[in-house]
């Protein structure tokens, strides 16, 4: 196969921080080429070197068979890569050829030429074999959809090589198919396509090879095959065979501490009955559509009003605000943690105390002792690995910005915690690591609600999982009968004989 991209003795460094050693990284034209490391492995720096977002401290860049200049050749680089960042860069209120035209719009005299653009976004739409209108407003677009509009406006500039970065880290199944199907049609047309991802099950199942980053250098590089599993890749990862069975422990459960009784909203959920025991992980999984986010939301107090009951500890508490969730004792680890669970620009310590700065302050001045002393509790006891509570919260891996996120939630005291995709975007290693926390705090006596796209995941942590279809509950799970066969069958709208 002729190379798509070819990246020689790559080196880069932040002050004494080497990130990169050396890194060779090579990529075919009709490919979909995985590249893989856990958090911090040096990734994303690889990557904005090759987009020309980070200068490379040495090494050479072939694009083609052409050595790029990047003092020179900037046309080169812009015209034939495109990199798709996890943070989408869409503006909802504009319409999806307008997203694809912004900032290089046709005009026609003074005029924007809107019939041009909207026919060549169609060309483009139609070469990636996704049947949507362009004048559709980009807030009507489901996740996956705004997803392919992003590859669409790498499509619109003829790009030979999209980086994609996370690209599925919050889609359902349904939703990643769609994308996979995208990617394979332009992977057939020629197209180079960079794949960072976590999710190793995706990497098996759409990549045609892998290179592997570990602490700044290639540690791996093949072909996907059959036989390749993920243990292999995760092995390579994190430099040691990752432990994945074992990790859920059988306890015993107390009382019903939150029970839900036939809520209802609107069109998103429907006569829903749920309950959870002290000390219990409860799964709740679905498809897209399925209502566990907006009916979750209900039961934080994010989405008034409702029909129904949310009872604590056998007591009806109106769900009217999420201050009242909070003196309920329920806490929210909500999806997405970069655009909700942290504030980029705050340091650690002031990001875990945010919920409870009441607490920790007297007339509006900051209890420094009390802040620094809870901060540290927490990252003693979620093993959050810091080395200064005063670093930008960016200054953490993936992993363990989340478990920040999960120590935001605890401090505020709650009995019960509802985990919205906890693991979105971190590596195997930290996954792991998140999963053993949640099951040893939860022997500690918290209780866990669970929203999971992924069943390995529900599985390794949950006592029962409900699924839900449409909006309903469709079937109640024990640990022995949560099987990926079972969940999926129920998921899409199935029913199990007999």
């Amino acid at each position: 196969m002729d190379l798509a991209v070819r990246m020689e003795g790559i080196k880069k460094s932040f002050g004494a921080n080497y990130v990169l050693k050396e890194v060779d990284f090579s990529a075919s034209k009709g490919s979909i080429h995985a590249l893989l490391g856990e958090n911090g492995a040096g990734k994303s720096t690889l990557m904005n070197i090759l987009g020309n977002v980070v200068t490379k401290d040495d090494g050479t860049v072939f694009v083609g068979e052409t050595e790029v200049d990047y003092s020179r050749d900037v046309k080169i680089i812009n015209e034939n890569i495109a990199f798709i960042h996890q943070e989408l860069s869409l503006v909802n209120d504009l319409r999806i050829y307008e997203n694809l035209y912004l900032g290089s719009e046709i005009k026609k005299g003074p005029f924007l030429d809107k019939k041009t653009m909207s026919r060549r976004t169609q060309e483009v739409l139609s070469r990636m074999g996704v049947n949507i209108s362009p004048n559709t407003m980009v807030s009507e677009l489901s996740p996956s959809y705004k997803q392919i509009t992003e590859i669409a406006r790498a499509m619109l500039k003829d790009a030979q090589i999209i980086i994609m970065d996370e690209p599925t880290s919050s889609l359902t199944d349904v939703e990643t198919e769609l994308i996979f199907e995208v990617m394979r049609t332009l992977r057939n047309q020629g197209i180079c396509l960079i794949f960072i991802s976590h999710k190793l099950n995706e990497v098996i199942a759409i990549c045609d090879e892998y290179t592997i980053l570990r602490d700044g250098e290639v540690v791996a590089t093949g072909k996907i095959e059959e036989g390749t599993t993920e243990k292999d890749l995760s092995t390579h990862m994190v430099g040691l065979e990752v432990q994945t069975e074992g990790i859920y422990r059988p306890r015993e459960l107390g009382e019903v501490i939150l029970e839900i009784e036939g809520m209802s909203r609107e069109r998103e959920y429907k006569s829903v009955n749920m309950k959870l025991h002290k000390g219990e992980v409860l799964g709740v999984t679905g498809l897209l559509g399925d209502g566990r986010t907006e009916l979750f939301a209900s039961v934080y107090g994010a989405n008034f009003p409702y029909e129904g009951k949310v009872l604590v500890e056998g007591k009806e508490i109106k769900m009217r605000s999420t201050s009242t969730a909070v003196k309920n004792k329920i806490a929210y680890v909500p999806k997405n943690r970069k655009e909700n669970g942290i504030i980029r620009d705050l340091i650690i310590k002031e990001n875990l105390v945010l919920p409870i700065m009441q607490k920790i302050s007297k007339f509006g001045v900051i209890k420094g002792k009390l802040r620094d002393s809870t901060t540290n509790e927490y990252v003693e006891k979620l093993d959050i690995r810091v080395s200064n509570i005063n670093n930008l919260i960016t200054s953490l891996s993936g992993g363990n910005q989340q478990k920040v996120v999960l120590g935001k939630a605890l401090c505020t005291n709650p009995d019960v915690v509802i985990l919205d995709n906890p693991t979105q975007g971190v590596d195997v290693g930290a996954k792991m690591e998140i999963y053993r926390l949640i099951i040893s705090l939860a022997e500690q006596g918290y209780s866990f609600i669970l929203l999971s796209n992924e069943v390995p995941e529900l599985q390794r942590t949950c006592d029962r999982v409900y699924v839900m279809f449409e909006g309903e509950v469709r079937q109640e799970f024990s640990r022995e009968e949560m099987t990926e066969e079972n969940i999926m069958l129920i998921a899409t709208g199935g029913r199990l004989e007999g």
